[in-house]
């Protein structure tokens, strides 16, 4: 059994086992030591880049929100209807009505194609970060 001794450490007796050598440990931890080294180095490397990765997805989807934001979604009937009331009041005339018309659905249409490729490369961006992690 152990007795301790009047600092507070144990005093190996008959009973206890041998320790084994210190020098064997030292062998295997030095030829361990450059795999783990290599380990943590490729992991580290992996998390940067993903963090990196990370980082700009969360920008870009930043800024697409930013973008739904700013948009107003109206559809083509609703917006027809306000345009034939107004002709039918009197405010505006067919030909102006119409040419506003088609104005307000290719404004329309280009903007949702920019949200549309933005959306795009948000995805593609997501699918290669997810790769890279996985």
């Amino acid at each position: 059994m152990a007795e301790k001794k009047a600092d507070g450490k144990a005093k190996a007796t008959k009973a206890s086992k041998p320790k084994p050598k210190a020098k064997a440990k030292a062998t295997k931890a030095k030829k361990a030591a450059p795999k783990k080294a290599g380990a943590k180095a490729r992991a580290g490397a992996a998390k940067a880049a993903s963090s990196k990765a990370t980082s700009g997805l969360d920008k870009s989807v930043a800024e697409f929100r930013k973008h739904l934001e700013q948009s107003v979604t109206l559809s083509r009937e609703r917006i027809q209807d306000v345009v034939d009331d107004a002709v039918k009041r009197g405010r505006m005339t067919q030909g102006d009505a119409e040419k506003m018309f088609g104005d307000l659905v290719k404004k329309g249409r280009k903007q949702t194609d920019a949200l549309l490729s933005e959306l795009e490369k948000l995805t593609r961006q997501a699918r290669r970060a997810a790769k890279k992690l996985g």
